[in-house]
């Protein structure tokens, strides 16, 4: 079941999302995520997390309207050059996570988390970064639609956007 969570509830599950995400990510650090990361995105306009659960929460995507001056967005239009950033950064939708606990995988949970991450944005186009080599995230966001913009930004990671045909200002 996916359910979609506000800040108060995102945050009310912090250890729980930051269980996920250490366990989806080699590197991860569980109690970062759980008391910097989540609450500071939880905090920026239009903030949606989606979780998916049995009994526990076994995985999660969420995100929230990027913006100049935010580090992601500006170290993304420092990295992708003018044209590009004039086109993409700024409104867009930014998809911070996507994390499956590794037994949940290949069940299609990460496509039904995406799908209903992206439901009824206002946002005209959607950014995220994901591994730049062969790997299953890659090929999900391919899979749903998303366009390779950028195949290496430098740091072995792709740009990928989705323009999400929803006119400006609506």
């Amino acid at each position: 079941m996916i359910s979609v969570l506000d800040r108060v509830a995102a945050l009310a599950i912090a250890d729980e999302l930051g269980h996920v995400f250490a366990a989806s990510f080699d590197d991860a650090n569980a109690e970062h995520f759980a008391t910097d990361q989540l609450p500071t995105h939880a905090d920026r306009d239009d903030f949606k997390l989606v979780a998916a659960r049995d009994e526990n929460i076994v995985g999660f995507a969420y995100g929230f309207t990027g913006k100049r001056g935010q580090w992601w967005s500006d170290r993304i239009a420092t990295a992708i050059g003018p044209e590009l950033t004039a086109e993409w950064i700024g409104g867009h939708f930014e998809v911070v996570e996507l994390a499956v606990l590794p037994d949940a995988q290949r069940q299609g949970i990460g496509t039904a988390l995406m799908q209903e991450l992206m439901r009824d944005l206002p946002n005209p186009r959607a950014l995220l970064t994901t591994y730049a080599d062969d790997r299953p995230a890659p090929r999900l966001y391919r899979r749903l639609g998303w366009q390779l913009l950028v195949p290496d930004l430098g740091w072995g990671s792709a740009l990928y956007g989705l323009d999400r045909g929803v006119p400006v200002g609506s």
